[in-house]
């Protein structure tokens, strides 16, 4: 098979053709790895290539396939980890010159331990900005990693080398994490599926505060299928995350969306979150998205009631929590950390307590605002992002603005205003891809689901995947 047949094939076809024999598993990571090397002067998707356990690793799969045992859903599939996640044997440098020196990790994050498990082979680690604090991928520590749709602009961020690396074609999926829309934003940005899972349904061990986490890890892919198997690998619980523990059910699709008729789906649409404008071709393609659903019988309103986002809480919370958790570095590592987490860690330090505890009983209040709306409706949908990808070079250090007396972020309120409200609350969210803007990037909407309705964020993804395809669209231009 040609090598830009192989780029093309989804994880699930790939896994397909692997169990048939009729296609190599070292083949195909031979392949792999030669996009990426190809690949990595123009995106800087990659913070390490593991080369010689991957293809290890794809000895082993082709072995497996040959004694004819059982074969997991992901066999013999290349898969990339955010440098924020541990794999055996590489260091887990957190895009941050601080650790790049680090021994590498001694043991794989239990996520890592589930791919394996499903047969995924780990063929790389990808890069993110500093401790993931920020929506654009860039930091000193190794440069920028730009849109493959367009080099000008930025990949999103903080899962911005994964999204650009599935997006490029350089291996069918990716694990990333989600703080404040880490794996939506870039995912939107570079025309990809991304979902931050329901609280406590993927387990995240890494969590410095494991009861009032708010960060995710979640699958990235180009397809829904790909998705949806990498989310079944990793879900379950885990005893070092106690949200996983809780008792709630597992995940399960509801009756009403197994066939093709949506009738009785109630959708809110809400146009506008904590920003004051959206572009005119997000809009339209979110527009277009809702009458696919419409189309089959759901039925669409517009949000009506004002929804207080606690955009400034949020931010309190999220700048004071870097504030707190990086202070240590700051004697020795100062002068080579990113000048965007030195501005945050600033500003999170002038908050007070009081200030503090009032963002999270703020958080309270919108999970409940939140609930509220699913007693009306059964979905929420959004535009995942108010415009297109920002430019690689913006300056996030200075994205604060003071209007009459209050600060306001400008990428988080105006730009991606739309996916942290779901880290705070815990609900599933998911963005797909919703077509192109009039500057050839892509559009994505987003999709939020009442507590552990992730099957059902997937299935109806499938549902605008296929009335929509997505996965023609190639941006050839980054890996040329």
């Amino acid at each position: 098979m040609p090598e830009t047949e192989l780029l093309r094939l989804t994880a699930q076809r790939a896994a397909g053709l692997i169990r048939a024999r009729r296609l190599s598993p070292v083949e195909y990571m031979q392949a792999v790895l030669a996009a990426a090397r190809a690949a990595q002067p123009r995106l800087n998707a990659f913070a390490a290539l593991a080369e010689e356990a991957a293809l290890e690793g794809a000895r082993q799969a082709e072995a497996a396939v040959m004694q004819g045992g059982p074969l997991g859903p992901l066999h013999g599939v290349p898969v990339s980890i955010k440098d924020q996640v541990d794999v055996a044997g590489l260091t887990t440098a957190h895009g941050s010159a601080i650790f790049a020196g680090q021994p590498p990790a001694a043991a794989d994050d239990v996520l890592v331990q589930r791919l394996r498990a499903a047969g995924a082979i780990v063929f790389a680690k990808t890069h993110m900005p500093e401790f993931g604090h920020k929506g654009l991928t860039d930091g000193p520590a190794f440069g920028t990693t730009p849109n493959p749709w367009d080099l000008s602009r930025t990949s999103g961020g903080s899962s911005g080398g994964a999204a650009a690396a599935v997006a490029a074609g350089v291996g069918p999926i990716a694990l990333g994490t989600d703080g404040a829309g880490s794996v939506r934003i870039p995912a939107a940005c570079c025309g990809i599926v991304g979902l931050k899972p329901t609280l406590g349904t993927v387990p995240w061990q890494s969590a410095a505060d494991a009861f009032a986490n708010y960060t995710y890890a979640g699958p990235m892919a180009r397809s829904i299928g790909d998705a949806a198997v990498m989310f079944a690998a990793m879900a379950g619980p885990t005893g070092r995350d106690p949200w996983t523990m809780a008792a709630q059910p597992a995940p399960r699709l509801s009756p009403a969306l197994a066939g093709n008729d949506l009738s009785g789906l109630r959708i809110g649409f809400i146009e506008h979150a904590a920003n004051p404008r959206l572009a005119a071709d997000m809009a339209e393609n979110t527009r277009a998205m809702l009458a696919v659903l419409e189309g089959q019988g759901a039925m669409v309103e517009p949000v009506a009631e004002a929804i207080d986002w606690i955009e400034f809480p949020g931010r309190i919370m999220y700048q004071a929590n870097f504030a707190v958790a990086m202070a240590k570095h700051l004697p020795e590592w100062q002068e080579k950390m990113d000048p965007t987490l030195l501005a945050f860690m600033q500003r999170g330090d002038g908050f007070s307590l009081h200030e503090f505890r009032q963002a999270q009983f703020a958080r309270t209040r919108l999970f409940r605002a939140i609930q509220g709306l699913f007693e009306r409706y059964d979905l929420l949908v959004t535009p995942t992002l108010s415009r297109t990808a920002l430019p690689a070079d913006f300056d996030a250090a200075h994205d604060e603005v003071e209007v009459e007396g209050v600060r306001c972020g400008i990428t988080r309120q105006g730009w991606s205003s739309y996916v942290y409200p779901f880290n705070l609350t815990g609900h599933p969210a998911l963005t797909v891809p919703s077509g192109f803007g009039t500057d050839g990037l892509p559009t994505a909407v987003q999709l939020v689901g009442r507590w552990g309705a992730d099957l059902d964020l997937l299935r109806l993804g499938g549902v605008l995947e296929a009335a929509r395809p997505w996965a023609a669209a190639w941006p050839e231009a980054a890996v040329a």
